[in-house]
């Protein structure tokens, strides 16, 4: 399209607007008021909203299904994320000294191999210089679009929305494809949701306001003007605004600065997978806590190298990042618009506002967010199709995942015993108890634990103290130590014992246990075991899911990290005994 001033005016007409309707009054001023118990994101608003439907099974079932799809396509997020924005950054090599092109690619691998290696150290160290970076950063572009503005005042009349609409109007066909590049200006506000755990609502709304939004405006704006002068500038905007002596360090603090912005998307990735462990929809991980102060600093190793790959082959097949850009979009406006429909449900049932206000309140985001998603849809062909195969990938893991454990929880119940009945029938002829005490994990409460059959089968002694405890996680984030514990007594010092974590706390089961000494139950570290059941799972046809999915339930059971580790469990007091299961 011609660099007309309509064209430009109309362009940066859509970029404000854009800004202020999806982030600043979508996001800023209405979803981060959906907070569950202070966090933000989609598996926190997945949970507001299925628990305010909760009473409507069906409608819930599909609010679970599209949740968790958004959340599968935000692993495609986290892949494009760190390869656009650095391989954008590096580009201004060529901009700088155009002989350095064929160092783009190599350079831009050098620093995403650099930050995924980085990550098992945790981001404590680094941290602390994560926030005086971003501030120089909005500053630098800030003072860039001043400058040019300066010169050229008159580009700031595409403040006015007219500009938009009347560019959408002349040219429906070219505004509508252009939607699919202005969405980008937009692509961190599900990060923004996301952080709300950690910054509070409050900062992150002070920030955006007052520092965020007004530095990318006004870059924004500087870049049309100096283009309304000097139109020969648009091979890179952004980079052109710069005078010649500032290139190389404008290079380096926007590398510095995509860094930070892709490692907020690799801890989230992290956040993400640990949450989705705990709801149940993957299977175990090893997960390494890179901060004995900070819970929520975490380092999933086989999540960290797996993006790692995806990153390296979106750089190295794309290898630019204007040609990334057609694969970003997409992942993007999926989320925005699950998240908008998901806010419907929680306005509307949890905090019970009349439906004409929901739907007011919903209905012009919802219709702006499908817009945007249309846009990018065409884009499919031409590398849209990198994060939905990723995100259609990790949603086929995910529900494979949920269905086989639901189908092994339900065949382990078919099998198994009432625990009350069996402990009354095994104490009319009690076998020989031993000194200490015996804790069994088991997946149902009530149900007798195959350990201890296998146990009372093979080493034909009880021990002294026996609990029977089940670990339970919920739909919400944390689950204080008051409601940790439910504790029922069963006689001949035998415990009945539901433990509750929320999808963020850590589940730690003998620090759990030590709230049960106010209620009589004195556990000796030393002299406590634990037994739990290793399920072997066995595909057969007929019933259940397709043989091929229950294959990859089996092998994602089998390779899935040892309960041991996932519970906190001390492996020098653990017993496991196998048993396989037929599904």
């Amino acid at each position: 399209m011609p660099l007309s001033p309509g064209n430009i005016l109309g362009i940066l007409s859509l970029v404000f607007w854009t800004l202020t309707i999806v982030v600043s009054l979508k996001y800023v001023v209405l979803i981060l008021r959906a907070d569950n118990h202070g966090e933000g994101g989609l598996i926190a608003m997945l949970a507001l909203a299925t628990q305010a439907v909760k009473h409507k099974p069906r409608l819930r079932g599909r609010l679970l299904l599209l949740g968790i799809f958004g959340t599968a396509i935000f692993f495609g997020d986290g892949v494009i994320t760190p390869a656009i924005s650095v391989l954008s950054a590096v580009e201004g090599l060529e901009i700088a000294a155009p002989g350095l092109h064929r160092f783009v690619v190599p350079v831009t691998l050098l620093v995403i191999t650099g930050l995924f290696a980085a990550q098992r150290f945790g981001t404590a160290v680094v941290g602390r210089f994560f926030g005086p970076v971003t501030l120089v950063w909005f500053a630098v572009l800030a003072l860039l679009g001043v400058v040019h503005i300066a010169s050229f005042p008159q580009v700031l009349v595409a403040l006015s929305p007219h500009h938009a609409l009347g560019f959408a109007w002349a040219q429906p066909g070219v505004a509508f494809v252009a939607l699919g590049a202005v969405v980008l200006c937009v692509t961190g506000a599900e990060a923004l949701y996301a952080d709300l755990g950690h910054f509070g609502r409050r900062p992150i709304r002070l920030a955006w306001f007052l520092v965020v939004m007004p530095a990318l405006v006004l870059n924004y704006f500087g870049q049309g003007a100096m283009l309304l002068q000097h139109p020969e500038a648009v091979r890179n905007p952004f980079y052109e605004m710069a005078p010649q002596w500032a290139l190389f360090p404008l290079i380096g603090l926007a590398t510095a600065a995509t860094v930070i912005a892709s490692q907020a998307l690799i801890t989230a990735a992290f956040s993400v997978t640990k949450q989705a462990i705990q709801l149940g929809y993957l299977p175990r991980l090893r997960i390494v806590h890179t901060s004995v102060r900070d819970t929520g600093q975490i380092y999933v190793p086989f999540v960290n190298w797996s993006l790692y790959a995806f990153v390296v082959f979106a750089v190295v097949v794309f290898g630019s990042s204007s040609a990334l850009a057609h694969a970003y979009g997409i992942a993007v406006t999926i989320d925005m618009t699950i998240t908008t429909v998901m806010t419907f449900f929680v306005i509307r049932y949890a905090w019970k506002l009349p439906l004409a206000v929901c739907l007011a309140a919903t209905g012009v985001f919802f219709v702006v967010d499908i817009v945007f998603f249309a846009a990018n849809v065409v884009k499919v062909l031409d590398g849209g199709w990198f994060p939905l195969v990723i995100g259609a990938g990790m949603f086929g893991l995910m529900t494979t995942w949920k269905q086989g454990r639901k189908l092994l929880s339900a065949r382990l119940r078919d099998e198994s015993i009432d625990l009350e009945s069996f402990l009354e029938s095994l104490f009319l002829s009690p076998p020989l108890r031993v000194a200490g005490t015996a804790v069994f994990l088991s997946a149902e409460p009530g149900s007798t634990p195959f350990a201890l059959l296998h146990n009372l089968k093979h080493n034909k002694v009880l021990h002294e103290q026996n609990l029977f405890v089940t670990v339970q996680h919920h739909e919400r984030p944390w689950i204080g130590f008051d409601k940790r514990c439910e504790v029922q007594a069963l006689g001949h010092h035998c415990w009945q014992v539901t433990l509750h974590f929320g999808f963020k706390n850590d589940p730690d089961v003998p620090d759990a246990l030590k709230l049960l000494h106010p209620q009589g139950v004195q556990l000796e570290e030393m002299d406590t075991s634990y037994f739990l059941s290793r399920d072997t799972v066995i595909p057969t046809l007929g019933g259940g899911m397709a043989l091929w999915r229950e294959k990859l339930f089996a092998s994602m059971h089998r390779n899935a990290a040892g309960v041991a580790d996932f519970l906190n469990l001390p492996t020098n007091r653990l017993v496991e005994l196998g048993t396989k299961v037929e599904i």
